[in-house]
């Protein structure tokens, strides 16, 4: 019997099913999510969601009658807890056993745990689904005190929805700056300095050490022996990648689930998409584990054109975004590697460009409220097109045009 299981219910798993029937698929199509809620928008969750200014109703990818018109079986609250490849069943925490003739792993990331002493006293937060998210939400409001641990991503847009709502806001970050995995200390400069602007404090190079309750509510004691006292933490130390169904049926799995180009694992019948596979990538010549929509989007594509019987190859640019206040990131590429760095325009201006430059190639971007520059570098990147520092400097004409 023909048919497809999906397990995970995130914008890569609806991509996939919705793309499998555009190109022709007639048979069923299952997909199995842990949740209760249909497939949601997940990166509201630490912006328009917790400010207020995003609704839970309009949280939704699709709404029911679209799976019900492209038949298409959402089974919520159900988990997946075994793959078995020799029967091509998949056994589910509600005692079900789901036959595949293909299958579709996109379980995404599951938030890093904070380890230290005291963190028994309080339910530590993680931000990661809507249920985290509404969590989060009841506890902020006027005058409480929210302290973030991580001033990743998730850290940084948590702290500035949280200022929305008026509560003092306290990120504690390890590193000596913020974004520091994944940008220049140009962009993370500017965020140390947009975020202050608006009254968070941030403690660079600092850890916390313990924590313990007081008749205020919690106070964290720092690892340069400070204390900070709060009423909610919220943990965004990063991710692991959902591998256990994977490592357990004998997939390959090595800092997420192994595919090759076609999105399929060591077992040709299943695919991995999204955040929790490790895929090749033709322009960066190495394997990668990417977390973002675009990514989980296109893999969806190429996996579920090669189910159908179209070759596909995945080959995209990288490319992310993040909403802060009122200013808005978008990096394409990835700025590992690096042997320059080109900075068009002011930070001050909160419009500017940073370029990251080896070879005398454009190898990544970040783009501060310049969406047409953004769109120029993709297709910069993408063709391998030599670049001079003149051509960025030159502020008389667009950076991409000859000098």
């Amino acid at each position: 019997m023909e048919s497809i299981v999906i397990i995970g219910a995130g914008h890569s798993a609806v991509e996939a099913a919705l793309t499998l029937r555009k190109k022709g698929w007639e048979h069923d199509i299952c997909i199995l999510s842990q949740e209760s809620a249909l497939p949601y928008q997940r990166p509201q969750l630490s912006k328009g969601y917790i400010d207020g200014s995003v609704l839970e109703e309009k949280l939704a990818l699709k709404q029911r009658e679209l799976y019900n018109k492209n038949n298409i079986e959402i089974k919520l609250g159900t988990k997946a807890i075994k793959i078995n490849r020799s029967r091509r069943i998949i056994e589910t925490s509600k005692n079900e056993n789901i036959p595949y003739s293909h299958l579709i792993i996109a379980t995404g990331t599951r938030p890093r745990p904070l380890t230290i002493s005291g963190s028994h006293l309080l339910d530590v937060n993680y931000l990661r689904s809507l249920d985290d998210a509404k969590k989060i939400k009841s506890k902020l409001a006027a005058g409480r005190r929210l302290l973030v641990i991580g001033a990743g991503y998730i850290g940084l847009e948590l702290a500035a929805s949280a200022t929305k709502l008026n509560c003092k806001v306290t990120v504690v970050e390890a590193e000596e700056r913020v974004l520091a995995r994944v940008t220049s200390e140009v962009v993370s400069t500017f965020y140390q300095n947009l975020h202050r602007a608006h009254g968070v404090e941030i403690k660079l190079n600092t850890n916390i050490q313990t924590i313990h309750k007081v008749s205020s509510g919690f106070e964290a004691i720092m690892s340069d022996a400070t204390t900070i006292e709060f009423d909610t933490i919220v943990v965004g130390i990063g991710v692991l990648p959902n591998t256990q169904l994977a490592e357990e049926s004998g997939l390959v799995c090595s800092n997420g689930i192994v595919v090759n180009e076609r999105a399929q694992t060591s077992d040709p019948l299943i695919y991995a998409i999204g955040d929790c596979s490790n895929h090749p990538n033709e322009f960066y010549q190495k394997q990668i584990r990417l977390e973002s929509i675009p990514n989980a989007l296109e893999q969806a594509r190429v996996a579920a054109a090669n189910i159908c019987g179209s070759p596909s190859s995945y080959n995209s640019i990288p490319w992310f975004w993040s909403n802060q206040y009122n200013v808005k990131l978008q990096t394409v590429g990835l700025s590992e590697g690096y042997e320059e760095i080109v900075v068009r325009g002011t930070p001050a201006d909160n419009v500017f460009c940073v370029f990251y430059l080896k070879d005398k190639r454009l190898i990544a971007m970040d783009a501060i409220n310049s969406s047409a520059d953004f769109l120029k570098a993709k297709t910069h990147i993408l063709n391998k097109n030599t670049i001079t520092t003149a051509q960025l400097t030159e502020t008389t004409k667009a950076w991409f045009e000859p000098v």
